[in-house]
């Protein structure tokens, strides 16, 4: 039976997955962030970059602690709009190209329109053809408007996002689209939940990024804004698969991963490691030797440098819309944070000290 933590969980991440929100273009995500946060914290409010900032202030001392998780997904936008009324597109963020055909999209026009991505049949091939991948200069968006009709509604520049229902696997196992990183999202919407029964000291801001799928931009803005004492990157990581043949040696359901390497602090690094022993939550240990290309490698290096710290959830399928991953594995991450962040000691600047 699902509890009533995992079961908030999850129908928080299926809203967050089935909504819409690209690159650039995350303001619906964000009036549900700011609407779900602003029950668990003292004060919630965004910039003009569209970041969303949500406070849980602590009990005495005011050092600052940032939770960083972006919410924007990677989809497409309208570049051409032929005679016949077939919409030509191109990428926003990593697209696998592979992936598209025969998706269901939503043109994001003046209305929600939908519509699905073609290309020739296979009847219509030569057999040289038959064995290559179809582009995405091949392909085009058919929403069944006619020229004449389509220019209502629909221009150039118009955004376009996969449709997709989020879809129940066994053992608390989901898989959606854009689950990188709404369920970060919701990592963090777990951590200040558990806080609300654990002393914690130092302010919280839980910041849901915008536009990392194209740079990392609002974890750069965000956190220059807040200048924070410390911070944690919440994201996805590759769960091994099949094929990826040894490549990958984290797994689903065993826990979130804990990175160490060059873009993470050691004590914050150690201090995780030490919290998920005494809370006996399962981690995973991720080394990454340079860049994590998540929020926390901008953060890091915002102003004089942030000691950062990066947790993320084991994740199958990534940049698809059948992304998978293990509730628990996300219900454990926020916990961990939360306790992470309460067993914080009063002296930040001598915890931090190399």
């Amino acid at each position: 039976m699902i509890n009533a933590q995992m079961q908030s969980a999850r129908e928080f991440l299926s809203l967050l997955s089935t909504s819409s929100g690209v690159s650039g273009h995350e303001v619906s995500i964000a009036s549900l962030v700011r609407e779900r946060f602003g029950a668990l914290t003292d004060e919630v409010r965004c910039d003009t970059f569209g970041n969303v900032y949500a406070l849980k202030k602590g009990n005495s001392i005011r050092s600052k602690i940032m939770l960083a998780a972006h919410m924007d997904e990677i989809g497409l936008i309208v570049k051409k709009i032929d005679s016949r009324g077939f919409l030509r597109f191109t990428s926003i963020g990593g697209v696998d190209q592979r992936t598209l055909l025969s998706q269901e999209v939503l043109v994001h026009g003046r209305q929600a329109i939908p519509g699905i991505i073609g290309s020739l049949p296979p009847h219509l091939l030569t057999d040289g053809d038959l064995d290559q991948a179809v582009t995405m200069e091949d392909m085009a968006i058919d929403v069944g408007l006619s020229s004449a009709k389509i220019n209502e509604v629909i221009q150039v520049g118009d955004i376009v996002t996969l449709r997709r229902e989020t879809y129940s696997l066994l053992n608390n196992v989901i898989a959606g689209k854009s689950l990188d990183d709404r369920a970060g999202v919701v990592v963090m919407m777990v951590c200040l939940e558990e806080l609300s029964h654990l002393q914690h000291a130092h302010d919280v801001i839980a910041v849901a990024t915008t536009q990392e799928e194209v740079g990392l931009r609002g974890a750069l803005t965000s956190a220059y804004t807040l200048n924070p004492d410390l911070a944690v990157a919440i994201d996805v990581t590759h769960a091994s698969t099949p094929d990826t043949k040894g490549q990958v040696a984290i797994e689903l359901s065993k826990g979130p991963t804990v990175a160490l390497g060059p873009n993470i602090h050691p004590a914050i690094y150690r201090h995780l490691s030490e919290t998920s022993q005494e809370q006996r939550l399962p981690i995973q240990i991720e080394p990454i030797p340079g860049a994590s290309g998540t929020d926390a490698w901008a953060i890091q290096v915002t102003r004089a440098g942030i000691p950062t710290g990066l947790i993320s959830v084991p994740l199958r399928y990534m940049h698809t819309s059948v992304e998978t991953l293990d509730m628990q594995d996300v219900l454990n991450s926020g916990k961990l944070l939360a306790h992470f962040i309460s067993s914080l000691p009063d002296d930040l600047e001598g915890f931090l000290c190399y």
